[in-house]
């Protein structure tokens, strides 16, 4: 390996960061990291930190997980690729296909449809979504409905119908026929309501209203995360989602849920859709399927769209959509040693134990830092703190003091991941009650420092 100086003069001058403006990197060079153990990662200077990130949203089992990696190993010696378009397929991806048929078997899912990551998921599951319709003869149901502060990706469709401006307005004219309807986010939302239970029925209300006025056979599907992640980590009151399920299905509309953050553990319930009560009609899942060790993902879909399709003698039903590593034989090998160990691990209990003395933490951090405005958690290991200058009129900090924190925070012992005004949280599900403490200890420290 180069020499640390080297590598961190080097970086920014021969690429760009995602989600960065290029200028910034170079101004602010970023964390070199450099190696990484259990639910700790150590950069270029030799700092060792917990990871309050998981990578990105995605290293459930920590950075040490042997099975997976030997099952990655072991797979490279004896079939290192081959394509699953027509004609060929390969022994892994069919024995993960029927290990993902049994887990998923409480949402309703049977088939997967393989991709390479979560945008990927979100693409093709819209995809399926409109050419399910047109095999049925609804040629006219081509519109998307989402919610305002949802995020579902980077590809042009997934842009389309995330609900962030950041992620949309440099792209524009983005696909047409998306519309979005708030979110039951309770400390901002064009109804100044702060009952969850009251807000989740006005968002329902909006749901209709918009399926009303746009017509219910234009409508193909409607996508949501069962607890948004990126836009800020919010979770809906638990009328939500199951509300959303039942105007989807009275109007003939299919319920997508994006579960790139939410499947494996995340919320405490092996799916956020499980956590809610919800069985929806496809799944688009990536993430914590590998570890983040290989790049992949799944859309898992329904018997009801299922048998739409294999029993269609049109020919409309022919997929044409796909990418050059759906179902890579190492991508299935790694998420069948990765689903093996979510379970024998039962990570799902120790995020929703972990989450609790985490969301607990956070809500004495809002008693003691002025700082912040609103704390969201309760559902697993995904919380989140948002950042004010002014509790009372909820004014958003600054960029530069929410920088602070998270600097501050890095130097005393945990990464965070800073999102415009909102700290969120999403660590490895297989953290420890000690580890929680570094987070919040750390973040304690950066909000010292901020405030100052």
């Amino acid at each position: 390996m180069k020499d640390s100086n080297f590598l961190k003069e080097k970086n920014a001058r021969s690429l760009w960061h995602p989600m960065t403006h290029p200028a910034d990197s170079l101004a602010n060079p970023p964390a070199i990291i450099t190696s990484a153990q259990g639910v700790r990662i150590s950069d270029v200077d030799g700092h060792e930190v917990v990871d309050g990130v998981g990578g990105l949203w995605n290293v459930n089992l920590g950075f040490s997980c042997q099975p997976v990696k030997d099952a990655i190993a072991r797979q490279l010696d004896v079939l290192p690729y081959y394509s699953t378009f027509r004609g060929t397929t390969n022994d892994a991806v069919i024995e993960l296909s029927e290990e993902l048929r049994d887990f998923y078997e409480p949402d309703g899912l049977t088939r997967a449809f393989y991709t390479s990551g979560g945008s990927d998921s979100v693409e093709t599951a819209l995809r399926l979504a409109r050419q399910y319709h047109k095999i049925r003869g609804d040629e006219g149901r081509t519109k998307f409905l989402s919610l305002k502060k949802g995020y579902h990706g980077t590809h042009m469709g997934g842009a389309s119908v995330n609900g962030n401006a950041n992620f949309r307005t440099q792209y524009e004219p983005l696909l047409p026929g998306c519309f979005h309807i708030p979110a039951p986010y309770t400390y901002r939302n064009p109804f100044n309501e702060t009952d969850p239970e009251k807000l989740a029925a006005l968002c329902l209300q909006a749901l209709q209203d918009e399926i009303a006025f746009q017509g219910a056979g234009t409508i193909a599907a409607m996508i949501m995360e069962p607890i948004l992640g990126a836009g800020g980590v919010i979770p809906p009151h638990e009328s939500f989602m199951p509300g959303v399920r039942d105007i989807c299905t009275k109007n003939g509309i299919l319920l997508i849920a994006d579960e790139v953050i939410t499947a494996f553990g995340r919320t405490g319930s092996w799916t956020g859709s499980r956590h809610w009560g919800v069985q929806p009609d496809m799944m688009a899942t990536a993430k914590a399927i590998t570890n983040g060790y290989f790049p992949f993902g799944a859309v898992m879909i329904a018997d009801k769209v299922v048998e739409v399709f294999e029993s269609d003698t049109s020919g409309k039903a022919a997929i044409g959509h796909g990418y050059t590593y759906s179902g890579h034989p190492v991508g299935a090998a790694a998420a069948l040693a990765c689903l093996a160990e979510t379970k024998r691990l039962k990570v799902n209990e120790n995020a929703a134990a972990r989450g609790a003395e985490m969301y607990a933490g956070l809500l004495a951090l809002q008693e003691k830092h002025e700082l912040i405005g609103d704390v969201r958690g309760g559902h697993g290991l995904m919380c989140a703190i948002e950042l004010v200058s002014d509790r009372a009129s909820k004014t958003p900090i600054d960029k530069k003091s929410g920088g602070v924190v998270q600097d501050v925070a890095y130097r005393s012992g945990a990464i965070v991941r800073i999102s415009g005004p909102n700290i969120i949280l999403s660590p490895p599900l297989v953290l420890t009650s000690e580890d929680v403490q570094v987070i919040l200890s750390s973040l304690d420290a950066g909000l010292e420092a901020a405030a100052q």
